[in-house]
């Protein structure tokens, strides 16, 4: 019996201080933590994420590939990978001991029609004043006049084929056309290489940036300026920041096989421009991981992330995500 009275007892009082603190107001609904997001939060945010693959590549005209524009045999190459040249520098030098020697013959050809045309002259002056006492008839006038137009001819032409055998002798000496570092070697001194064939490649790695895929059905997600997170295998705890500066108007084939074995290899890519706000350690060509976030969408996630909670008792709800 006294046991019963002691559980009534406490029972009592535990009512008593229940319906106090809800008449003085100390029972508040709490309010969500503006560093603490709900599920629904977080599903969103996930919504607003973009996560897609790409590469580290140089921006237009910051790597060029020198091609052979003769079928030669290379006498020089003084560069190795990982040199750094600069404008104007000798890349590779190609054998031209031939055009050499039809260079020197076109010069001699040239001085050999200039003295033709220097003798011809001297004929025709002495023709006018043997005419002007009738000792050189008009003929001879004429036909001496006819044979130094004919060497003037000849002058012309010799010279416009030494302009093109020193035009052609040019291409032996491939120089590089920007600052930058030796990124490829792609030929030795003493092969023989054929025209078009790649020499080297230039590359200014102070001007990179990445080429992202992203998938076609997420291209009406993104947005000039939008933030991006660049990291790397190899580079643990990096987190480069970037944004996106270009976007094209068209898809094209997938380049890079998903490392995820769950997206589809088959679906068409964005080619997404994405330009580093920070110096980059990434090396040309690696592939990375990015994550791309649309400002819009964010700035909605962080205003529900501030507002309080919506009550759940008495026709109180929670929002569907969707």
């Amino acid at each position: 019996m006294t046991r019963l009275k002691t559980i009534l007892l406490t029972l009592l009082i535990l009512s008593l201080t229940t319906f106090l603190a809800r008449e003085k107001g100390w029972l508040q609904q709490p309010t969500i933590n503006a560093s603490v997001a709900t599920p629904i939060d977080q599903a969103e945010a996930k919504n607003t994420r973009i996560i897609a693959e790409g590469r580290i590549a140089a921006y237009p005209g910051a790597e060029i590939t020198l091609y052979s524009e003769l079928s030669a045999v290379i006498a020089r190459l003084p560069v190795k990978e990982g040199d750094h040249v600069r404008k104007g520098d000798l890349v590779a030098e190609l054998k031209a001991d031939d055009l050499k020697a039809q260079g020197e013959e076109a010069k001699a050809r040239i001085a050999e029609t200039e003295a033709k045309i220097r003798l011809l002259d001297l004929e025709i002056d002495r023709t006018s004043k043997l005419r002007e006492v009738r000792a050189a008839s008009l003929q001879d006038l004429d036909r001496y006049i006819s044979q130094r137009e004919v060497q003037h001819s000849r002058r012309e032409a010799r010279i416009a084929d030494a302009h093109r055998l020193q035009a052609i002798l040019a291409k032996t000496r491939i120089a590089s056309p920007i600052d930058g570092v030796v990124t490829s070697r792609n030929a030795d001194p003493g092969e023989m290489v054929a025209a078009g064939a790649p020499i080297a490649t230039i590359t200014d790695l102070g001007k990179l940036r990445v080429e992202a895929e992203l998938d076609e059905f997420d291209a009406g997600r993104i947005n000039l300026g939008d933030a991006v997170t660049v990291t790397a295998e190899g580079y643990p705890g990096k987190v480069l920041r970037a944004n996106v500066e270009e976007i094209p108007d068209a898809v094209v084939g997938r380049r890079l096989k998903p490392q995820d074995p769950s997206r589809p290899i088959d679906t068409r890519v964005l080619l997404v421009k994405i330009a580093f706000k920070e110096p980059s350690p990434f090396k040309l060509g690696q592939r990375v991981d990015l994550a791309i976030f649309n400002a819009a969408s964010t700035k909605g996630i962080s205003e529900n992330v501030h507002s309080p909670l919506q009550k759940g008792v008495g026709g109180d709800h929670i929002r569907n995500p969707d």
